[in-house]
């Protein structure tokens, strides 16, 4: 088990009130309860309000308020980019940095971000990146994960063999003293990837960000200081 860099708790009640949803006619129950959950998610009503497309970019901005790797970024690399929420932040905290994204899913256009609309996993993918940005980046962040099976142990090894690949760029592509960030699972990378990892990073935590949801099993792995 791997111990949350992050301290203190947020609350998971509405700052409105709490609101139920009634199940309409051909709306399933667990739909019913998902939309309830959105309804009154206080990380789903700040991303409205400040303009952001997921709550996901609060994991983002957590992270970076407890690992800075943000700071004085140039060239950004966002895989598993859609909806844009992590695009979103890094323009909005490092407005000057040029920003590349991919995905299967379509993207809305995001000003300043060039997006690519394929599978990462495609070997022309890591190359067209590149082109793109037009330099070695100095961080490249992950939000993929694998369409879930509902077989616990499927799902887990088809997410980290996205990690293992998102990290595999990183540790060819990044500048000296670049930084990898990446969603995970709970119990974090492992072994063999973990190693890799501290073999070539001056620093690879783990981190819970509080955006993150309680009973989520996702967790994030920071890698700073490319060697």
């Amino acid at each position: 088990m791997v111990k949350s860099t992050f301290g203190g708790k947020i609350s998971n009640r509405s700052l409105a009130g709490k609101q139920r949803v009634k199940t309409a006619k051909r709306r399933s129950a667990q739909s019913t309860r998902w939309l309830e959950r959105q309804l009154n998610d206080p990380y789903v009503q700040k991303a409205m309000a400040e303009g952001y497309r997921s709550r996901a970019a609060f994991k983002l901005t957590e992270l970076d308020d407890k690992f800075h790797f943000l700071k004085g970024c140039n060239a950004v690399v966002d895989l598993g980019v859609a909806p844009g929420g992590w695009a979103q932040v890094v323009r909005h905290i490092a407005p000057k940095a040029a920003v590349v994204g991919v995905d299967l899913l379509p993207v809305d256009p995001i000003d300043g971000v060039t997006l690519f609309e394929m599978d990462f996993m495609d070997d022309a993918a890591p190359g067209r990146l590149i082109d793109a940005l037009g330099t070695k980046p100095d961080l490249v962040l992950s939000d993929m994960a694998a369409n879930t099976v509902g077989h616990k142990q499927t799902d887990h090894l088809r997410t980290m063999g996205l990690v293992e690949a998102a990290a595999d760029f990183a540790v060819n592509m990044l500048r000296p003293g670049g930084h990898f960030v990446s969603k995970c699972f709970a119990g974090g990378t492992d072994g063999a990837l973990l190693q890799m990892l501290k073999s070539n990073f001056s620093l690879v935590k783990h981190a819970k960000p509080p955006a993150s949801r309680k009973g989520s099993v996702e967790w994030y792995v920071v890698a700073m200081g490319r060697k």
